[in-house]
């Protein structure tokens, strides 16, 4: 088994900076994350030789992404819930396995109906996984790390940009073909990577933070210890869980606030090399080169910087967190409204990278947030309804852009039209700053009350 560095903890202090377990599960299952991102941004560098090769036209081309969201968001709640039923890192294994060999068919297909099939199916698959993995960081990183954690693993989203340098180097120097199978040998391993890691005992670590903050808890009576991933006995089942979940103000409030942001993002950043092109007369690729550079380097300078405020302020002030990330969105957003109108490419860039790093703030600080406010036996599901609402989101963002564009003549008002909904976004996080220090604290109260942290007590609000 994977266990990373040194026995597991006893208590929550040696825990703080690394974890009981280590390093070793955050790097394994950051690159389940990046692999995966690597491989959903293949067909972007590919598309051109796909379509020379079967010709069909854009249309069709443009389907590929929606069919796939479409396809991710129904899966999401029964992943939550199956990610709070079974062993985690057993899902994980799985899923990255089959959606390694999803990427073999692909670069196999024999023709169009099949590989659209397969990237339909592989977009599920990698869906499968993200509510697992949420549970499983809570449970090897007690609260003071999880910011850095889930920094880390979520930032392999934006490090997946690289799939499309790859896959387009690869088409050229080789075929299209050969950037899938390619793929398929990182996916494997990894797969085999997860499997090898120990599954963490569910709520152990809310425990053991329960247990410091109120006093060691009652010794456990004779017997054999439970397993390490058991659910509670009771399970009230799926629906009725749902509800309990969905209960949870801060929840509610991050996953509202992250669901309209990925809204207004996903829509200007997909529309922001057009804009480039029309106002400022820069080249097709140019635009292109700096539309993904942007985002990327952006979020990664906002996601660490991040990672060091989420930690430096969690319980050193009112939803410490919650403030960094939901101040970061908010004044993120107004930067970007400055940085659209700009008619220089050199103050367009900056602005951007300057908003691009404020709004990632909040990536590692909510994600965590979420972590604290659901028990421990529900988390696979509170992660799920994060992710469908994300998801969601990010489906309707150009579309938006796109119609207010057609109808006003004005691209620029479709892109200002989604800074709504993007302000609107980081207000709510702020929102949920009145109900997160309850919503984590009944947590720590269920854990120190014995049991993997299940709703039992907890009623629609």
């Amino acid at each position: 088994m994977i266990r990373g560095k040194g026995a597991p903890s006893t208590g929550v202090a040696d825990a703080g900076s690394r974890g009981p377990s280590g390093w070793a599960p955050l790097v394994v299952l950051f690159l389940v994350g990046l692999v995966d991102r690597i491989e959903h941004n293949l067909l972007a560098g590919v598309l051109p030789a796909v379509q020379r090769e079967w010709g069909f036209g854009d249309t069709a081309a443009g389907s590929i992404p929606t069919a796939a969201a479409l396809a991710a968001a129904v899966v999401c709640l029964p992943a939550g819930y199956l990610a709070d039923r079974f062993s985690r890192t057993r899902i994980i294994a799985v899923v990255v396995f089959a959606w390694a060999i999803a990427t073999l068919g692909s670069g196999l297909a024999t023709g169009f109906g099949m590989f659209y099939l397969t990237r339909v199916l592989l977009a599920a698959a990698e869906n499968i996984d993200n509510p697992a993995t949420g549970s499983l960081l809570a449970d090897y990183y007690p609260p003071v790390s999880r910011a850095r954690a889930y920094g880390l693993t979520r930032a392999t989203a934006h490090l997946g940009g690289l799939g499309t340098l790859l896959g387009g180097v690869l088409a050229e120097a080789f075929s299209w073909r050969t950037a899938f199978l390619a793929m398929t040998v990182p996916g494997v391993l990894t797969a085999l990577a997860v499997w090898l890691l120990r599954e963490p005992r569910r709520g152990e670590l809310d425990r053991l933070v329960a247990d410091d903050r109120t006093g060691p808890a009652p010794a456990a009576p004779p017997g054999p210890a439970p397993a390490a991933s058991a659910p509670p006995m009771d399970d009230p089942g799926f629906w009725r869980r749902l509800r309990q979940v969905l209960a949870i103000p801060t929840l509610g409030f991050v996953c509202a606030g992250l669901s309209f942001l990925t809204l207004g993002l996903a829509g200007i950043f997909y529309w922001l090399p057009t804009l480039m092109v029309r106002t400022l007369g820069v080249g097709t690729g140019t635009a292109g080169a700096l539309s993904g550079l942007i985002p990327v380097a952006g979020t990664l300078t906002g996601t660490l910087i991040g990672s060091w405020l989420g930690r430096r302020w969690h319980r050193t002030r009112k939803g410490g967190r919650l403030l960094a990330g939901g101040t970061g969105i908010t004044t993120g957003s107004l930067v970007l409204a400055v940085a659209l109108p700009m008619d220089s490419l050199v103050a367009l860039v900056a602005l951007l990278l300057l908003s691009c790093s404020l709004m990632g703030i909040a990536i590692p600080n909510l994600t965590a947030c979420v972590a604290d406010v659901v028990p421990a036996a529900s988390r696979g599901l509170g992660f799920a309804v994060l992710q469908l609402l994300i998801t969601g989101g990010g489906a309707f963002g150009s579309l938006v852009v796109g119609v207010v564009s057609d109808r006003s003549g004005s691209l620029l008002a479709g892109m200002y039209f989604l800074l709504v909904p993007t302000v609107a976004g980081g207000l709510l996080t702020l929102r949920a700053r009145t109900s997160f220090e309850r919503d984590a604290r009944e947590v720590l109260d269920q854990a120190a009350a014995g049991g993997p942290g299940a709703l039992r007590g907890r009623s629609p609000r």
